[in-house]
């Protein structure tokens, strides 16, 4: 059986929109860019960086943090949703399983970021065997919560806590991230992991008592979420943004839909961009990405135009004009159908009007 034409399958659910080019003398995208002006000579065109665009949408905020240790055969078991969770191993190891997916073994100077909480358990690295004891009893000593044994020695030693995400848009921002981010610490001859690095700094502000020791942990904590993202190499496993971007062709692609959202966008010009074959390129990105290219851009069209309402800045057909829809009306029925509001809704209840 034939594959389906990939402009054919995204076209049926994008029928209703009406994209065109914008002048680009009178639209500038809203990454808070300027239209763009000839460079000076010698210089080159500074190109988007979508982490950061995704990234800085997100604000990620690290409000909570603790030490905690294992001792003896242990294990704490998530079931509930909530908020980001992330684990830097400071000393030792142990062992991670969430729902769906094969357990990972942490070890000292890993990091661990599941953005949108599933459920998940962390326990000693060699498991937990049935002794009699309650390997989820937990004490308080010394400024850290102790999960298992509190008089056996420490077989781990980890900051965990939580991110918060600001932005109204952190579902649908969180699809174009991993379901788990894992960085090993990987250690290069005369070279300092950098989150190892980061790794200490915060165990040593998260032990001292220093003014405005909260800001600056917080802060630290949210480097260390950024360079956990960057550090992420684009395995399989971390389908998303940060494996599209691993891919040097489909960077290409992704970083243009960044620069320039508001062009007529189709499945064929994507694939110059990467330079692929159009049915190349549609199954590329689709695998790397999880979402198919069209569904991608209308995500990040969605995105800027959830801000530029919430800013009551722009009104509806400049915001239609500038991600690219022919007319307020085109764009009102895709922004609808994406966030189940209409613009002008959407920009009340956000305070933007």
């Amino acid at each position: 059986m034939a594959a389906p034409d990939p402009d054919t399958v995204q076209g049926a659910a994008l029928s209703a929109i009406n994209l065109r080019k914008p002048d680009p003398q009178r639209v500038a995208d809203l990454r808070h860019t300027k239209p763009q002006r000839a460079e000076p000579q010698g210089t080159e065109p500074q190109r988007a960086d979508p982490l950061s665009d995704v990234v800085s949408l997100l604000q990620p905020r690290a409000p909570f943090s603790k030490i905690s240790s294992g001792g003896g055969r242990w294990r704490v078991r998530r079931e509930e949703r909530g908020d980001p969770f992330y684990c830097a191993v400071l000393e030792g190891g142990s062992r991670l399983t969430v729902d769906g997916q094969q357990p990972i073994t942490l070890a000292k100077g890993d990091f661990i970021l599941i953005p949108a909480i599933f459920g998940f358990t962390i326990e000693n690295a060699e498991g937990v065997a049935d002794t009699g004891a309650d390997p989820q009893m937990a004490t308080f000593r010394d400024g850290e919560t102790r999960i298992g044994d509190p008089d056996a020695p420490a077989n781990v030693r980890s900051l965990i806590g939580h991110f918060t995400f600001g932005s109204p848009d952190a579902a649908l921002l969180v699809q174009l991230l991993p379901q788990v981010v894992h960085v090993r610490e990987q250690s290069r001859a005369g070279e300092e992991p950098r989150l190892a690095t980061l790794g200490k700094l915060v165990r040593d502000e998260a032990r001292a008592d220093r003014p405005a020791r909260e800001v600056v942990l917080a802060r630290l904590l949210e480097i260390m979420l950024i360079e956990a993202l960057r550090a992420t190499d684009g395995s399989p496993s971390a389908s998303g943004l940060l494996r599209g971007l691993a891919d040097p062709r489909l960077a290409a692609a992704i970083r243009s839909m960044h620069e320039r959202p508001a062009d007529g966008w189709t499945v064929a010009r994507l694939a110059g961009e990467a330079a692929l074959s159009r049915s190349a390129f549609f199954e590329r990105f689709n695998r790397a990405m999880g979402v198919a290219p069209m569904e991608y851009l209308v995500s990040w069209r969605m995105a800027l135009a959830r801000r530029a309402l919430r800013s009551g800045s722009h009104d509806i057909a400049e915001i239609a004009e500038r991600v690219g829809y022919s007319s307020a009306s085109t764009f009102s029925t895709a922004f609808s159908r994406v966030t189940g509001l209409s613009p002008t809704r959407y920009a009340q209840m956000a305070g933007g009007e």
